[in-house]
Formats: structure tokens, C-alpha cells, sequence
């Protein structure tokens, strides 16, 4: 969707106005969400919540979901990125204690290039992002809170926004399972999410900052891009874009969203995280074999890296001190989401990275925050150091070509990851009582 931008890429008077305020440090304690449809979450346990560390009652997101599992997370609002999350834990039920997952979590960049190669924005860090944060109706938060939030830098007429939402939602089968060992007997479970997000507006373009936290440990980050299709950008007809409206008349521009995050690790307390990559080959049957044969092997990432998704390739980043009750050592699996890797930009050209951490590298482009000499782009960082604390950045592309069901208000397109849960406890989380001895290679009970 074309977005109405100022040549340059810089905020002024060509923009569109403002609403003020934007996303900060909250005014008054986040309350824990409400499950839409089963009424208020489940009381907490009787014993003292476990505080997120570092932040106090009032930057706390606690919630306990409906199925046991609690998830535990500081917040705050940066002037560039929006909102940040830190120190986030995860405690499923019988788990004594709250898992470290991550230190934080963040936006680090996103890039809008146009076709035409007239334009190319960085929205982060040109544009005012994080101060036009858009206010959130009650219908917007279904069952939730919306917290009120003063915004760094933004419009002093308007400091206050109420613009961060937390609720709960329900995700459909977390699992299902008929017992082949007693024909009348089906175990099934019906998931729940916590969700955490604010709306951002740019130009023509509002965004839809998602993180979604389920119960079963795995944490989705997306954005959602809706809002409007820019008037200004259009008779892109030269292969540039698309025709929208009556005949073959106006065509608005093609361009494309390059979306980053940033995550940095800190599973079981501790930021020396490993990175492993595995990568698998599959070959055609030989000899008396029934079908083709796969044989996995692992890489460890000691140094570095620039990488790219392929088939049958995937990475994970390794607790340096947890292991579950099983003595596996806990991690956590990048889980792609679909994207459009953009090649007109050397930062854009690898699906994710993973760098040695630097305070000062928050963006992975058009980054600010460094000294004078320092490369601003992530692909510039990746050097060959070696890793002893590892951020993780991941790039997913889309390029919107406009389409007539674009109009009017644009449709929400979304762009996003996840990252799985990979043996941070020694059987699926909301396994029923019935079932938990069944782990391993089980018999059946005579």
C-alpha cells in the first residue's frame, strides 16, 4: 500500500496530520487480560507471583491463561521501535518456576521501498512511528485492558494515549487424540493466547504491532500493515503497479515492506545462548529400502552469521545452562513465516542474522545509535566475531502490489514468525494428567 510520505523520508508538512501521543512508559499497573469467551482468566496461584525481574508493578504484564501457563514480562516504550518487551518467562503448569525466554524483544526496522525507486522510507528510524500511536477503542481490546501511556517525544497537546492492548484469545485445538486403548475416550484441548499490541500509524499506513504468547510456550511475532492507500502514488504505469478503480486508468504504486525484529536471548537467566543450525538431506531409495531415507546433521554456530532459509534447513538457539526434567537441554526453534525476500538493499538479502551483542546496534538499518564510523546496517555487523551473546534479527519481506479489495479501509495484511518451544519441558505442556506417564517409549499399561 502506498503510504504518504515527505521526500527524503523525513517528517513534515507534507504529512499526514497527526493524532499525538504514542506509546511510552504506562501511568498505572497493566492489568492482566480477560478470555473473550469464557469470561475473566483463571485466578493466579495462591502462592506469591514470581515479579518479572527489573521492572515494577506498573511495566509488568502478568497473565495466567485459562489452560495454566503464565507468561511474565516487563514493558516499556522506545523513542524509535514503539513498544519493547523484556525479561519474559514462561511457567506452564508443573513447572515450579518461571522460564526465562527472552531479554527483549523489539521491532528493528521497517523498510518501504518503492518501485519506482522514487521513494524509500525507513519507518522506524525516519519517520515518527513510535510518536503517532493511535488511541484503542474497548472494541478493539475484546475482553482486555487498554493501558494509558505517555509518549517520548510526541505531541505535548496529547501526552497520554491509550494505546496498549492486553487480552486474551482463544486459538482453536491445541491438540486432539482419540484413545486407541479406550474407543470412548477423546482427550482434546482448546488453546489460549495472551496478546499484546499497540497501532502505530504511518502516513497512510497503520500498524498493527502483534506479539502473541500461547500456552504452550510459543511466541508469535507479527505485523499488520491496514489504513489506506495513498492518492498521491498513483499512474505507476510503466509495470510499476496496479490499476485500481474503474478501466485501466489510475494505477497505484507497487512497493515493498521489509520487516525486522530484533530478539535477544536470555533462556534460563543466561545470554550465552548457542546457535545450532540443522540442515537435512533426503536421498532415493536403494537396495531393499520401502521409500526415500532423510539424515540430519547439526552445525554448530560458533561464529556470525548470514543465513537463508532452504528446504529441510532450521535453526535454534540453545539455553547454555537449562535443561527439562528429561535432562535435554531447552531451546527455542525459529519457525518461519511466508515472505518475499527483497534483493534491492544488502541488508534485505538474508531471511535472518545473528550478531555478537553491541548496546548500540537496535536497528538493523539506518541505525542511529552508534558512533560515528560505525556501520549502520545489519549485514555490516556480521564480521566473523565470535558468539558469546548472541542476537538473533529476522527479515520477512512482503510486496504489495494493490489490489481493488484494497479500498476501503485497506484489508490487514500480515507479516510475521514464531519460535517454538523445543524440549523446554519433557512432554507437551497441557498434557491431561491421564497421559503424563506416557513419556518416552511407552507400552501400554496391562
Amino acid at each position: 500500500m502506498p503510504e504518504m510520505h515527505p521526500a527524503g523520508g523525513a517528517s513534515g508538512p507534507g504529512r499526514l496530520a497527526r493524532k499525538g501521543a504514542a506509546v511510552a512508559l504506562s501511568l498505572a499497573a497493566l492489568a492482566a487480560g480477560v478470555t473473550t469467551a469464557a469470561g475473566p482468566a483463571a485466578a493466579g496461584p495462591r502462592t506469591a507471583p514470581a515479579a518479572a525481574p527489573g521492572c515494577s508493578a506498573a511495566y509488568t504484564i502478568e497473565q495466567k491463561l485459562t489452560t495454566g501457563t503464565t507468561w511474565r514480562m516487563c514493558w516499556r516504550y522506545d523513542s524509535k521501535a514503539g513498544l519493547v518487551l523484556q525479561d519474559v518467562s514462561y511457567q506452564p503448569k508443573g513447572e515450579t518456576k518461571p522460564i526465562k525466554v527472552l531479554n527483549s524483544a523489539r521491532l528493528g526496522q521497517i523498510h518501504v521501498p518503492y518501485d519506482d525507486g522514487k521513494h524509500e522510507y525507513y519507518d522506524l528510524t525516519g519517520q515518527s512511528f513510535a510518536q503517532d500511536l493511535m488511541e484503542l477503542s474497548p472494541g478493539e481490546c475484546p475482553g482486555g485492558t487498554i493501558k494509558t501511556v505517555k509518549v517520548p517525544d510526541g505531541d505535548p497537546r496529547h501526552p497520554n494515549v491509550k494505546g496498549l492492548c492486553t487480552t486474551t484469545r482463544s486459538r482453536g485445538h491445541a491438540y486432539r487424540m482419540h484413545d486407541i486403548l479406550q474407543s470412548d475416550k477423546t482427550y482434546q484441548q482448546q488453546g489460549k493466547d495472551l496478546l499484546v499490541y499497540t497501532v502505530n500509524q504511518v502516513g497512510w499506513y497503520e500498524y498493527i504491532s502483534e506479539w502473541r504468547f500461547q500456552d504452550d510456550g510459543t511466541i508469535t511475532m507479527n505485523v499488520g500493515a491496514t489504513g489506506s492507500l495513498s492518492f498521491e502514488d498513483y499512474n505507476a504505469q510503466d509495470g510499476r503497479g496496479w490499476p485500481i478503480g474503474k478501466g485501466a486508468r489510475d494505477y497505484s504504486t507497487s512497493h515493498s515492506h521489509n520487516v525486522f525484529w530484533r530478539l535477544d536471548f536470555g533462556l534460563d537467566g543466561s545470554s550465552r545462548t548457542k546457535v545450532e543450525q540443522y540442515d537435512s538431506t533426503v536421498s532415493a531409495p536403494s537396495g531393499s529400502q520401502e521409500g526415500p531415507t532423510a539424515r540430519t546433521t547439526r552445525t554448530k554456530v560458533t561464529r556470525e552469521l548470514a543465513g537463508d532459509y532452504k528446504a529441510y534447513r532450521w535453526w535454534r538457539m540453545v539455553s547454555a545452562t537449562g535443561k527439562n526434567k528429561d535432562g535435554h537441554a531447552r531451546s527455542y526453534e525459529l519457525v518461519p513465516g511466508p515472505t518475499t525476500k527483497y534483493p534491492g538493499r544488502a541488508f534485505t538479502k538474508h531471511d535472518m542474522y545473528v550478531t555478537e551483542y553491541a548496546k548500540c546496534e537496535l536497528f538493523a538499518s539506518d541505525n542511529p545509535a552508534c558512533a560515528t564510523g560505525h556501520p549502520k546496517s545489519v549485514d555490516k555487523w556480521v564480521n566473523g566475531q565470535t558468539l558469546t551473546h548472541p542476537v538473533l534479527w529476522v527479515n520477512v519481506g512482503f510486496h504489495h502490489i494493490a489490489r481493488d479489495e484494497d479500498q476501503q479501509p485497506m484489508p490487514v495484511h500480515w507479516q510475521g514468525f514464531s519460535i517454538a518451544p523445543r524440549d523446554v519441558t519433557a512432554m507437551n505442556p497441557l498434557t491431561p494428567k491421564d497421559l503424563a506417564w506416557q513419556n518416552g517409549h511407552w507400552e501400554p499399561r496391562s
